[in-house]
């Protein structure tokens, strides 16, 4: 499964697109398409990619 990782606390242009998706600043903040999980949720998350 391919993936890109983004490290917020020292990427400017991460940390603000993570904002402008979720109005807040948590981590981990996953984005499965269009659909953002803020916090670890692992059903959704497996929900989402299957």
């Amino acid at each position: 499964m391919k993936f890109t990782e983004k490290n917020v606390a020292e990427d400017e242009m991460a940390r603000s697109e993570m904002v402008r998706k979720t109005g807040r600043l948590a981590v981990p903040t996953i984005t499965v398409g269009e659909r953002v999980v803020v916090g670890f949720n692992r059903s959704e998350l497996e929900r989402l990619l299957h």
